[in-house]
């Protein structure tokens, strides 16, 4: 895989590559208590800033990671998403994720740098599965996934966040053992 561009531009956003600078901006969404309603995971200061470290370590080491999306009139850093390599129940994959400011929800941003994201991913990674893992009653998130297409294939325990929604590009649940089929809804 050659390096994914330093920027890609869609109809309204600018996604670039997350930078040393974003800190305090990243600290301020991924901090924020609302964004945060599904995590269980405390967002502590401390545990900011490794992820900071780690997305920033990704873009280095893989030439691909989560991007800064910002508004592409403006400028204005709306949140962060796209793409990065990790292993998901034991499986090479890449997780999709998206994390934007209250401020910008509601407006099909997340849906916009997803596809993108994906688009990337096709082209990039083309052997790999593309995943969301989420929480069974994070809605938000099941709609993006559903609007890119993908589908529930089971569940995960991917992040240590306990018992997540594994949703998937169903161009990689034919034949690899995952599926509708074998799709899980949760009980409680």
């Amino acid at each position: 895989m050659t390096e994914a561009p330093d920027q890609l531009r869609t109809e309204r956003l600018l996604l670039r590559r997350l930078r040393e600078e974003d800190f305090a901006e990243f600290a301020a969404v991924q901090g924020d208590p609302a964004t945060n309603r599904f995590n269980r995971k405390p967002q502590t200061p401390e545990r900011v800033a490794e992820l900071h470290r780690m997305f920033l370590e990704d873009w280095a080491r893989e030439g691909i990671g989560y991007w800064a999306v910002c508004l592409a009139e403006t400028g204005e850093l709306l949140g962060y998403g796209g793409v990065r390599k990790t292993e998901i129940d034991d499986r090479p994959s890449l997780n999709l994720a998206y994390r934007f400011r209250p401020s910008a929800w509601g407006k099909g941003y997340a849906p916009e740098m997803a596809r993108a994201a994906v688009d990337l991913a096709a082209r990039a990674y083309p052997e790999l599965p593309v995943s969301v893992v989420t929480h069974f009653d994070n809605l938000p998130s099941i709609r993006v996934a559903e609007k890119l297409g993908f589908v529930l294939a089971g569940t995960t325990e991917y992040g240590g966040q306990g018992p997540s929604a594994l949703y998937r590009d169903p161009a990689h649940c034919r034949g690899s053992g995952v599926g509708i089929s074998g799709a899980t809804t949760p009980t409680s």
